[in-house]
This record gives C-alpha cells, structure tokens and sequence, in this order.
C-alpha cells in the first residue's frame, strides 16, 4: 500500500522546518511540490529550498505538479471552493497512480500548518474515499502564520484569561469586537478590518511572513488601517501576489 506524508513546512522561512518535518521529508520516496503560476513562482522556490537543504535520502526525488485554479464567477463561495478541491483531488489521485509506487511514501509540502486553514487533509481524504487509490496517511505539523505573526509583533497571541477566536475575513463582523476580544483574521481578501469602527481596536498586521519580503505594521486599528491598506496594494503590485494575516485586539491584560 502507498503511503502519504502531509507535512508542515513553516510560513516561509526554511528555518521553520522542525526536526519531525526534516525526518519525515526523508521518509518520502516523492517529494510533491505544487507549483501556481509564474506570479507565486516563489512558493514553489521555497519549497525546493527546503528539499536542497534537508533532503539527503538517496534515491528521492521531486515531482511538481500543477494547482488547478478556482472559478468564482457564477458560484457561491462553498460551491466555488467545493468545485475546487474536487479538481484538485483528481490531481492527486492521478499522481499518486503515475508517481507513487505500490509500497513507497509520498510527501505534500503544506505551507505553514496543515490544520489551519488548508484543505490538504480534506482532499486527501476526498481521494481516499473515492477508492481508485489505496493509500495511508500521516500528518506532520508545522509552525502558523499566526504564530510567526505573533512572533514579528512581538506579542503574545492571547490577553490573560481571555479567548481567542480565529476567523476569516468574511466572518469577522460576526465575532469581533463584541463577542471576542482577540480575533486572528485569515483568508481576507476583502480587508474586511475597514469595517471595524470601534476607536480601541488595534490591529497587528503581516504579509510574507518568513521571507525576506516580511512587511509588519501595528498600532490603533484607526490610526494604520490606510497605511496597511496602500502597504498592502503596493506589495500586491510590485509581488504579484500577497499572503496576509492579521491580529486584532480590544482591551489589555487582567481587564475585567
């Protein structure tokens, strides 16, 4: 039976490999590294970074493969993106049965963590299931964004006593700040912070985390939010692409 690694690799910066990663990256008999298009040519360089810097297993090698794109247009969000992943479990599937031997290990480089806000897992069950490949599989944790976020802020991630939720853009207004004191926001393409009028919120705010590219502002949310916002559309010009993550907070340490 084949086997399948799902394995964390950090949000950008090879030093945030751990040594399990490391170790399991050199169990893999195929190392898959999804590439997206010549503007998010550097998320595959990382990935092939990694592999030149951590991979001595004789014999492994590499194979990239192409990430389908998602169609929006005409389709609601969950259809969008269930549409998706099944065009990307049908890549899977078929290189797990031309790449991938009866008996050997592949591997799947997840940026940051594959448990947070990656759908790695879910579509290598939705292959599973399908039943056309047999396969096992494990997964390998690695270090967030939000925890390199923290980290480039300097801060910790929750206030004393205090929960925190984490979101995506299009479901802030629904949590923050009336329900929640700390929200961390993913997967917002709206900028959906410019909504928030409330003059206590501050706002933690990084794109590239990890990379030499790394951009980091903070400061009241009503106070930064335009600079973050040109910050933001200058980056995405100049880069081709953004990834962007951001902490926002009302009220201190030991508040009743």
């Amino acid at each position: 039976m084949r086997h399948i690694l799902i394995i964390g690799i950090g949000a950008g910066n090879p030093e945030h490999m751990t040594v399990q990663a490391i170790n399991a990256l050199n169990r893999a008999d195929v190392l898959f590294i999804p590439t997206k298009g010549a503007k998010k040519a550097e998320l595959a360089e990382v990935r092939r970074d990694i592999c030149a810097r951590y991979v001595t297993r004789p014999g492994s090698r590499t194979v990239e493969f192409a990430v389908p794109m998602r169609r929006t247009e005409g389709r609601s969000y969950t259809d969008s993106v269930d549409e998706w992943h099944a065009s990307i479990a049908t890549a899977y599937e078929d290189l797990l049965e031309r790449e991938l031997s009866d008996g050997q290990t592949g591997a799947f480089l997840v940026w940051g963590d594959p448990m947070l806000y990656d759908s790695t897992i879910r579509i290598i069950e939705r292959v599973r299931a399908r039943g056309r490949v047999d396969f096992g599989f494990d997964v390998i944790p690695g270090i967030t964004s939000l925890q390199a976020l923290c980290a480039s802020h300097r801060i910790p991630l929750n206030l004393v006593g205090k929960p925190v939720e984490i979101t995506t853009g299009r479901r802030l207004a629904e949590s923050f700040p009336e329900k929640t004191a700390t929200a961390a926001v993913m997967l917002d393409g709206e900028q959906a912070f410019q909504k928030v009028e409330d003059p206590e919120a501050e706002i933690y705010w990084g794109a590239y985390l990890g990379t030499p590219d790394e951009i980091v502002i903070s400061g009241r949310l009503d106070e930064v939010k335009e600079k973050i916002l040109s910050t933001r559309k200058e980056a995405r010009e100049r880069m081709g692409w953004i990834m962007d993550i951001y902490l926002l907070r009302k009220g201190a340490d030991f508040d009743d």
